[in-house]
């Protein structure tokens, strides 16, 4: 399918989800955190990040939340509810970085957007009032995928951010088995809908082989950071979740997963199980508080 075909598969679907009606969770308690819009310098530009800081002294952890989407749609905004629980949580900054989406930016764009973003609060820690030593990635589907790709991209680069934990929430992390072949459920991401994603993110086909693009068939895993994996048992993805997740283990990295029974892809931003999704949000909280020390 050539891109002209692709932009306009893309907002034909971005137009389609605005005009749906969906009740999206948000938490059952107030957070009490500073929220401002900061634009960060990247090689693309400035990157628009939302920042939510909790109202404590010294100097804090950061978390960098990165949304779902599967890399077409979505934006920040999205995971604005939730955001402040992990900031009140965990003690730590929040970083929302609103990423570019594809098929207007393929891969890598994201992932070395992001990539850039992250070194921009490392190198300018003391300025912003955040411990360059606790900084922690993670993110949700699409999210999830380029969390543990920037922790990658980032031990190639020589290691020079210490990533203390990635927290990968229902992550896709094999673009190169087909949708089809994957497993099907009923509220699963649509077949049709997965397959277009993969093509407007992707540059050509083989770009699926590229561990950055599907981190499951990545090898060297020994210097990833410690990773809270969470699953859904009713996600067409949760195999590749669980798969990667022992992957990590064997190599001997810390890792705690989570799978929410007879749950689908999503769950803790919509669905019908309001308790399970708080509970994977404190999850999330409560390992970045560990990884902290905080």
């Amino acid at each position: 399918m050539d891109i002209e075909k692709q932009l306009q598969w893309a907002k034909d679907f971005r137009e389609k989800l605005d005009r749906e009606e969906v009740e999206h969770f948000s938490p059952d308690k107030r957070y009490e955190v500073d929220k401002s819009e900061v634009f960060i310098p990247t090689g693309l530009g400035n990157t628009r990040v939302l920042e939510y800081r909790p109202k404590i002294s010294g100097i804090l952890p950061v978390y960098i939340n990165l949304h779902g989407g599967g890399f077409v749609v979505g934006s920040a905004d999205g995971d604005d509810p939730w955001c402040p629980l992990i900031a009140e949580e965990a003690g730590c900054v929040v970083y929302n970085v609103d990423y570019r989406l594809a098929p207007e930016h393929k891969f890598p764009t994201a992932i070395e957007e992001v990539y850039s973003v992250a070194k921009y609060l490392f190198n300018n820690a003391l300025e912003l009032g955040v411990d360059l030593n606790r900084i922690a990635i993670g993110g949700h589907s699409a999210g999830g995928n380029l969390a543990t790709a920037v922790c990658m991209l980032n031990i190639d680069q020589g290691n020079e951010i210490p990533f203390v934990q990635q927290i990968l929430d229902y992550p896709v992390l094999d673009l190169l088995t087909k949708a089809e072949e994957k497993p099907t459920f009923k509220d699963a991401i649509p077949i049709d809908v997965a397959t277009m994603f993969n093509v407007c993110y992707l540059n050509y086909s083989d770009e699926a082989k590229n561990p950055l693009a599907s981190p499951v068939f990545a090898k060297g895993l020994d210097r990833m950071p410690a990773a809270l994996m969470i699953t859904a048992e009713l996600d067409s993805l949760a195999n590749e979740g669980r798969v990667y997740a022992e992957r990590l283990k064997e190599a001997g990295v810390s890792v705690y997963h989570k799978e929410y029974k007879d749950l689908p892809h999503g769950f803790n931003f919509s669905g019908v199980d309001f308790n399970a999704a708080l509970d994977s949000w404190h999850l999330m909280s409560s390992q970045l508080k560990k990884a902290f020390g905080t």
